[in-house]
């Protein structure tokens, strides 16, 4: 029992830092929906950690009672202390690792297909601009790269970005290069002629088997966009699903159906004649890859890389 006891004291005083951060947005925008967007979040899930946020505290923080969202008196005079609190916590961590730093590296968090695909290549443009850089990778999907980003663990974030499908980064706090253009298209197994094993439309008595990303993928809403936008209807039957592009890959490359790729992670595979675009340019889009940094955080090391940089890509 008093072990019980304890460690219900223990989970009480601890509070997450993404609170905090929370507040602070709802307190900037006066709304919750837009304040979800900026971090990332639905709405109900920023909700729910600002309702923890004032559990923690005892008091509310924020008068749901009018619209827009106002802050109470409570949350007024614990707005400076959250930015203060914030404040001394990121300069903390920020002096334990310049003091634990070993080499000059900059960590970038991106999705899995671009740390495949696209990374590898551009990095030795890097290493041409700036000799001797290293770098630390965080793959994960888009929505995982972005809050690695947003939350102060990575320097830099590498991503697609389409502008019905944007990432809404604020920026007033973040700049942006454009590194290039990737096309996302449908792929298919194809036999000596390179001919597609299976083809786009398909026919409803013989749809086409279908290789598609999990929901709450990036390239999935890409994929339902591109499709819903198409000038004919196409007939699709889903047979396998997941939200990583290299899985779908090689499920295409084994003769399972037809799988809409970037055509970065299959240029090999096209060259050597293992799988070919299985439909016409109706069937294709084209994505912005991005690449953000703070603008604010004072980095010698990401600074002097981004000066380089800014030579050679647009700004977003």
């Amino acid at each position: 029992m008093t072990r019980l006891l304890t460690l219900m004291l223990v989970q009480r005083c601890i509070i997450d830092t993404r609170w905090l951060e929370d507040f602070l947005s709802v307190a900037d925008c006066g709304n919750f929906t837009r304040a979800a967007q900026l971090r990332h979040l639905t709405q109900p899930a920023l909700s729910r950690r600002i309702r923890a946020l004032e559990s923690w505290l005892g008091v509310d923080l924020v008068d749901r009672s009018t619209y827009p969202t106002r802050l109470t008196r409570a949350g007024e005079q614990f707005r400076d202390q959250a930015i203060t609190m914030l404040e001394q916590l990121n300069d903390a961590r920020s002096h334990v690792r310049n003091q634990l730093q070993t080499h000059e590296g900059i960590t970038v968090a991106l999705p899995h297909t671009l740390s495949l695909s696209f990374f590898p290549k551009w990095f030795s443009r890097i290493r041409e601009l700036q000799p001797g850089v290293s770098a630390r990778l965080v793959a994960g999907n888009v929505h995982d790269a972005v809050l690695h980003f947003v939350e102060n663990n990575s320097d830099l974030l590498m991503c697609y970005h389409h502008s019905l499908q944007p990432v809404a980064l604020d920026k007033e706090r973040y700049s942006g290069l454009r590194l290039g253009v990737e096309w996302i298209r449908p792929y298919s197994r194809c036999d000596k002629q390179r001919t597609p094993l299976f083809a786009l439309p398909g026919t409803m008595d013989s749809p086409l088997p279908f290789l598609g990303y999990a929901p709450g993928a990036y390239l999935r809403r890409m994929v339902d966009m591109l499709i819903e936008h198409a000038p004919e209807r196409c007939f699709l039957e889903q047979t396998f699903e997941t939200d990583m592009s290299e899985a779908l890959k090689n499920m295409a490359l084994e003769g399972h159906g037809i799988a809409f790729l970037p055509e970065s992670s299959v240029q090999r595979e096209v060259r050597h004649g293992q799988l070919t675009v299985a439909g016409n340019e109706a069937w294709q889009a084209s994505m912005e890859i991005h690449l953000y940094r703070e603008t604010r955080r004072q980095q010698p090391t990401v600074d002097a890389l981004w000066q380089q940089l800014e030579k050679h890509y647009p700004a977003v």
